[in-house]
């Protein structure tokens, strides 16, 4: 596979050289110059320089009271050799002037998009400086299939897997009881299982939640009991399915919690880009959308500007109830937008929340 004309412009990272930044409102939160690796060691490092006080620090609200968070953008492999290009571009765009704390890149149902994954992956984490979470799913593939991805992985720099089950059966919307995955890691915990075994602590390893519940556990008991294990296996942090209700988030991490499980829980934002976009991937993914989100898409659902717009509000607002809340509420201090490879509306959010100056 061709890798951007662009790469040999820049020299490889082998270590963060720039100190990362956050604002929020005007105001920088500094990250710790570490080594690039794993994710949930820069959470922790993160956390460590900016503690949260929750008993002053609320985010940006209408008084000006700011408090510290970071964020992650989310990507998948275009393609076309062109489209290749253009997403190198803007990851090194959007990384330099941005610094989101990680990015994570896609791959495709077993496996079918390995090599453009890898290809992202490795240039976003050589060249633009940027810790790199990868995806990995192990339906339809081997024990030997999976090591030698990992091997591919480790050695392009890339410290970060987000262990999936990946796509079910053909002709099925989502994973049911019973269902087989067809490979050697019938479920994700064996991946995160596998992962452990073959690499010890390299890997930082990210799983998935679902704050709607996944269409395959009996309960909600029974998911929190999976989940649970996953992190029992090995898993370091979780990144959650997209919602549009920010009250089933804040329940589902209360439930985690509840659960002992303590690790950071990152929530997917996807900022609504069409109308049309918006209620097809919604239908698809069983994503329950409040009344009041379609009550303000509605009367301009035919105007992709101004759904853009409302879209951007929407996940503002989102995003600052999720921040503002306390911890014991379900609050957390990190989001995670799924960007859908573009990157006016991220940028456009996160200038509205006073998070970057550009």
């Amino acid at each position: 596979l061709a890798i951007s004309s662009h790469t040999t412009n820049h020299k490889p990272f082998t270590r963060s050289t720039v100190k990362k930044t956050q604002l929020a409102n005007k105001q920088r939160f500094l990250l710790p110059d570490i080594i690039m690796g794993r994710i949930v060691d820069k959470i922790d490092a993160w956390r460590k320089k900016n503690r949260r006080n929750t008993t002053k620090n609320k985010a940006t609200t209408s008084d000006g009271v700011v408090v510290p968070f970071f964020y992650s953008f989310e990507f998948f492999p275009p393609k076309t050799e062109a489209g290749l290009d253009n997403l190198l571009a803007r990851i090194d765009r959007m990384s330099s002037r941005l610094d989101p704390l990680f990015i994570d890149v896609t791959y495709g149902a077993a496996g079918s998009t390995i090599a453009r994954t890898i290809a992202v992956a490795s240039h976003a984490q050589r060249y633009c400086g940027v810790d790199v979470l990868m995806h990995l799913t192990c339906t339809g593939v081997t024990r030997e299939q999976i090591a030698n991805v990992l091997q591919q992985a480790k050695s392009s720099g890339v410290h970060n897997i987000l262990a999936l089950r990946g796509d079910p059966p053909r002709g099925k919307r989502s994973w049911e009881q019973n269902d087989v995955s067809g490979g050697e890691c019938e479920r994700a915990i064996d991946l995160v299982k596998l992962i452990r075994k073959l690499h010890g602590s390299y890997f930082g390893i990210a799983v998935a939640g679902h704050p709607e519940g996944h269409p395959s556990s009996r309960s909600l008991h029974e998911e929190m009991q999976h989940l649970k294990e996953k992190i029992d296996a090995g898993a370091d942090f979780i990144i959650t399915q997209f919602f549009y209700d920010t009250n089933l988030f804040l329940d589902y991490v209360k439930r985690c919690r509840e659960c002992d499980i303590t690790c950071p829980i990152l929530p997917g934002i996807m900022p609504i880009q069409s109308y049309n976009s918006f209620v097809r991937m919604t239908e698809y993914c069983n994503i329950s959308v409040p009344s009041q989100v379609l009550d303000r898409l509605n009367p301009v659902k035919d105007d992709d500007e101004a759904v853009k717009e409302i879209g951007c509000e929407i996940a503002d607002e989102m995003c600052r109830r999720i921040l503002e809340t306390s911890p014991e509420d379900g609050g957390v201090d990190g989001v995670h937008f799924y960007t859908l490879n573009l990157e006016r509306s991220v940028t456009r959010i996160l200038m509205s929340m006073g998070a970057v100056d550009v």
